[in-house]
């Protein structure tokens, strides 16, 4: 077996502590290890986790020392299969995730220009239409979960919309979606339904093209095969749902539990856009990503990195390096230089979080506008986060308000 590049002292990158205090977990790692620390993953996988802002810019900024090609990781002879953070980290993929050089740049071309090619004003319909329809269905109870009933369920509705599925099937995406990120035992079954889904979505387009997202990627010039569309779409759609799900919960617990956000519960907007902003410098919901392989024996952070061993991008620690947060106060304002969307090449494309932000942003702005007094219905220390390695989002986010009529009663 392949020597574990990290044991003793690692960090286990689960449990109590990650899941419930993070950012005193990442606190407490960086003050012990320093701005790259040892971590294990399920199954005792050693990796290095970026605590370090400057590091992981330097990381990211560096695609050949530090390389997005998986079949570089040393340690894939000690990977079980039905590994459950395989979905989330791969191998022998075609997708643009594990693509490199000038074939990467080309993927991500064609996915931006098949998403810059979406109408920003029917992306707001979309958004509103779908929210409005959720809202619809608990408005009249005077409580719901926000996270089950309304977060993990807009973003996946109007995605599909966006690359060409019907409605029905948009919304069975979303436990396979779940499940895959979250890293559980479901994670792989989760992968193959959502690959299913893209299959047929890809071989329907291909055979009656339409104006959507995934149409517009088969008809790129580039030349890609149906099997790197299928791949890409699957990324797509992973990265697209679940972070702007979390975005949506994230902002909304924060808006009902600090005074500083009350005003736009009573009928103003002005404190959505903080709000969403805060949450991407303060409770990021894109916790880690994985990751990077390095291609030869190099140094980071004080550290000694061998050839083949796997770099996590801690981009909720690196957006609260105390040293790039100086003064440690929240940055509710317009300061955009958190790493949320990612830094380098393999960073989010533009058209994407543009579209992310819209979704997250319109699904908030629906939700206070139909019900304006909205409120949360349990004490703020019971709420808990789900215990993925990836991503930091709510289980649950009960709220009561007064019940309404749904807008087709409204009459």
């Amino acid at each position: 077996m392949t020597q574990c590049p990290v044991s003793h002292g690692s960090v286990p990158l689960s449990g109590p502590r990650f899941q419930t205090d993070p950012v005193r977990l990442y606190r407490d790692m960086r003050r012990d290890h320093g701005p790259v620390a040892p971590v294990v993953l399920d199954g005792d996988i050693p990796a290095w986790l970026i605590l370090g802002y400057r590091e992981l810019h330097q990381v990211t900024n560096d695609p050949v020392l530090f390389s997005r090609d998986s079949e570089l990781w040393s340690q894939w002879e000690n990977i079980p299969e039905g590994w459950p953070l395989l979905p989330m980290i791969g191998r022998r993929q075609p997708s643009i995730l594990y693509t490199v050089g000038r074939r990467h740049t080309e993927r991500q071309a064609m996915i931006s220009n098949a998403l810059e090619g979406v109408d920003p004003f029917a992306l707001k319909r979309y958004a509103e239409e779908f929210a409005d329809g959720l809202v619809d269905r608990f408005c009249a109870a005077g409580r719901t979960d926000i996270i089950a009933e309304y977060a993990m369920l807009l973003p996946a509705l109007v995605l599909a919309r966006l690359y060409g599925f019907d409605n029905e099937v948009g919304a069975a995406l979303v436990s396979a979606l779940n499940d895959m990120i979250d890293g559980r035992e479901r994670a792989l079954a989760g992968q193959q339904h959502l690959g299913a889904a893209m299959t047929d979505l890809v071989a329907s387009r291909k055979s009656a093209p339409g104006d959507d997202v995934t149409s517009r990627m088969l008809a790129d010039p580039g030349g890609f095969t149906d099997e790197e569309v299928t791949q890409d779409l699957m990324v797509m759609m992973a990265a697209g749902h679940q972070p702007t799900a979390d975005w949506i919960g994230n902002s909304l617990r924060l808006m009902l539990t600090d005074d500083r956000f009350a005003a736009s519960l009573s009928g103003g907007r002005h404190s959505v856009g903080e709000a969403m902003n805060e949450v991407l410098w303060e409770d990021t919901p894109t916790q880690n990503v994985a990751g990077r392989w390095a291609s030869r024996d190099t140094r980071l952070g004080g550290r000694h990195i061998r050839a083949g061993d796997m770099l996590l991008l801690g981009i909720a620690a690196a957006n609260g390096d105390p040293q790039v947060r100086t003064d440690g106060s929240a940055l509710t304002g317009g300061n955009n230089a958190f790493l949320s969307f990612g830094h380098g090449e393999h960073r989010c494309p533009f058209p994407a979080q543009e579209t992310s932000e819209v979704i997250a942003r319109t699904g908030i702005e629906v939700l206070l506008d139909r019900l304006p007094d909205v409120d949360l219905a349990v004490p703020e220390e019971q709420l808990t986060r789900r215990p993925s390695p990836w991503l930091r989002g709510l289980t649950d986010l009960p709220v009561r308000f007064t019940p309404t009529l749904a807008l087709g009663d409204q009459k």
